[in-house]
């Protein structure tokens, strides 16, 4: 499972850096400047593109400010998560009287079947999970991290299908296969001025989710490293800061070098996988542990087992069989590849098996 969610957020940390770069690109287009395409893309991304160099600067940013303290990078983070906000509503008010319900005919152009390969790429949600990982630093867990995660999906859900009615609505759907396409849509309807404020805080909106996800993975190496599945240095703090900044530096160079070199329809395609096996093992897991346990008291249970994680399973895994056989591939491949290491140095290591 931890070997899962490390490609989950390994590869959205790098998904989410190609999209901030492109924002940033597009942002820096409006006072005519620009990258030299060699350095602007990942190869295939763009003609001539070879390397991701916005991309990979941004994420060994955030690895530098998450290295230097959980509690300098929150309160950035905070600021910056009022000012997304802003900026999506921004969006919706000032793109809702450009919406044009032609553009919305047919509505579903690729019938139920495309509804669900979309799905399947959809990765926006992506973080809610990641609240957990800060259980150990939250004064009461039990009820706040339910109350979190359910709070936080519910609010992106509301605002991603006021941004997605709005963005449909005002330029159709086959021109949208852009990297920045709120940034675009407001440009095609002639709101430059807007379309520059955008882009700005879609560079700042994008920051809060690489300080979430570095912020996840170190978190999640941290914790198996000090289980033993590991090595040490994962989870090594240093004596000033107390973070693991051996393990953070690590996550950015990683990020950063797939940035660099990776486009984002791939990493998009391998975040999926990895969040859909991840949210079916977890399904899984809820029935297992419900009857191994039936009479421990928690302050939130997951209503209706077996039947909701059953359903959960079943959507997850449909949703993957809609994906390529590349990404597949390259799933599978990390996975024997964590077999391998579990079997040959983890399960000697773990702490946690030591005590059964």
């Amino acid at each position: 499972m931890g070997w899962d969610l490390m490609l989950e957020y390994v590869i959205a940390l790098s998904a989410v850096a190609s999209g901030w770069s492109s924002y940033f690109q597009s942002l820096l287009s409006g006072f005519g400047l620009h990258i030299p395409k060699a350095l602007s893309a990942a190869p295939g991304a763009a003609d001539g593109a070879v390397f991701n160099l916005p991309g990979a600067l941004i994420i060994l940013l955030i690895t530098f400010i998450v290295s230097r303290g959980v509690k300098e990078s929150t309160k950035l983070n905070n600021i910056i998560v009022l000012i997304k906000i802003a900026i999506v509503l921004l969006f919706i008010i000032s793109g809702f009287a450009y919406v044009k319900p032609e553009n919305w005919t047919p509505f579903m152009p690729m019938g139920f079947e495309g509804v669900i390969a979309g799905a399947a790429t959809v990765f926006f949600y992506l973080g809610f999970d990641a609240i957990a990982n800060a259980s150990e630093e939250v004064k009461n867990p039990q009820k706040a991290m339910p109350i979190g995660i359910m709070g936080a999906l519910g609010v992106c859900t509301i605002l991603y299908i006021g941004v997605s009615f709005v963005l449909t609505g005002m330029v159709h759907y086959t021109k949208l296969n852009v990297s920045d396409p709120v940034a675009f849509a407001l440009q095609v309807v002639g709101l430059n001025s807007v379309a520059g404020i955008i882009s700005a805080g879609a560079i700042i909106g994008i920051t809060t989710v690489l300080i979430a996800l570095v912020y996840a993975q170190v978190r999640l190496t941290f914790a198996m490293s000090r289980d033993g599945l590991m090595p040490k240095v994962f989870s090594k703090v240093h004596p000033k800061s107390q973070t693991p900044v051996a393990n953070t530096w690590l996550t950015g160079a990683v990020a950063a070098c797939i940035v660099g070199f990776v486009n984002l329809s791939t990493l998009a395609n391998l975040v999926s996988i990895g969040t859909l096996a991840a949210f079916t093992v977890i399904s899984i897991a809820v029935i297992i542990l419900r009857k191994k346990n039936p009479n421990v008291k928690a302050a939130f249970k997951v209503p209706f087992v077996p039947v909701l994680p059953i359903i959960s399973a079943i959507i997850c895994i449909t949703l993957a069989t809609t994906l390529s056989w590349v990404t597949w591939r390259a799933f599978l491949i990390w996975i024997a590849i964590g077999v391998v290491v579990y079997f040959t140095y983890a399960r000697r290591k773990s702490h946690l098996n030591e005590t059964h």
